[in-house]
């Protein structure tokens, strides 16, 4: 408990001079405001195999901290967190407000400089959403400093094929045209459409079906987390399916040691590396 630190100028160099290349999207600060993400054990999950524990006495940056869910699983072990966001800093402070150790500053991912580099950077379902995956993970790895650890969870282009197949085009022709409200009760009556088939035939063993091991964690989160899960993927305005060869040459053995990839839950990679000096 204690003082809310307040992001200044000694947070950040500059927010460099180029137009700002990602725009601030609305359907975040929605998303963000209606929802809140509690899930521990799947955050856990995503940095797996490393624990919390790693962020004991460290200095982490949350790149895309969304309305704040993972900072504050983060502040109790870390010295300190600092998240950035271009759509939800001021809902982020909000949820935040009783840690001392964490500040928050509205930035673009893909061009924002920091003061110096921390221990450990993270970035958790965030870079498959912007403009420029490339270019934000370039900017992203300066974060750290040699000997950190930069930790990566993103959407895969390998076992998502019905989303980038069939959704994507779906959304852009008529789902973000939607109201909020209509598009936030679509995602309720899919959500419900889907849990027969997760409580019956996705629990035969049955592992060539899409997103079979994905649905393995709906059966341990709540129904409105999985509402959450179904009203993302409806309602982000910009969403990239990262292939595995992108992933390798973003945590390349001339920057990186120590890398781990895994193809999580079929769907997803999880990423790990400790920046060279």
């Amino acid at each position: 408990m204690g003082r809310r630190w307040c992001c200044t100028s000694a947070d950040v160099i500059n927010v460099m001079s180029e137009i700002i290349q990602q725009k601030k999207q609305s359907d975040w600060s929605w998303q963000w405001q209606e929802y809140q993400d509690d899930s521990l054990f799947l955050f856990q999950e995503w940095i797996h195999p490393h624990t919390l524990e790693i962020f004991r006495d460290k200095d982490a940056v949350d790149c895309g901290c969304g309305g704040g869910q993972h900072a504050a699983f983060v502040a109790p072990f870390a010295r300190s967190v600092l998240g950035i966001d271009l759509n939800t800093v001021e809902l982020a402070k909000e949820r935040n407000s009783h840690f001392g150790n964490v500040s928050f500053l509205e930035a673009d991912l893909a061009t924002v400089r920091l003061d110096r580099p921390r221990d450990i950077a993270y970035c958790i379902g965030v870079i498959q959403h912007t403009d420029n995956p490339d270019k934000t993970f370039a900017n992203i790895k300066t974060f750290v400093k040699p000997g950190g650890l930069l930790l990566l969870w993103c959407y895969a282009k390998e076992g998502n094929w019905p989303n980038w197949l069939i959704l994507e085009p779906l959304k852009n022709w008529f789902l973000l045209k939607l109201s909020k409200s209509v598009l936030n009760a679509l995602a309720f009556f899919l959500t419900g459409l889907i849990y027969p088939f997760v409580y019956t035939i996705y629990l035969l063993p049955l592992a060539f079906l899409p997103y079979y091991e994905y649905f393995g964690n709906w059966r341990k989160l709540s129904f409105r987390r999985n509402q959450l899960n179904v009203f993302d993927k409806l309602n982000a305005p910009t969403t990239h399916f990262i292939p595995r060869e992108q992933v390798e040459r973003w945590f390349n053995a001339e920057e990186f040691a120590n890398v781990r990839i895994d193809h999580y839950k079929g769907v997803s990679w999880r990423v790990s590396g400790v920046k060279k000096n």
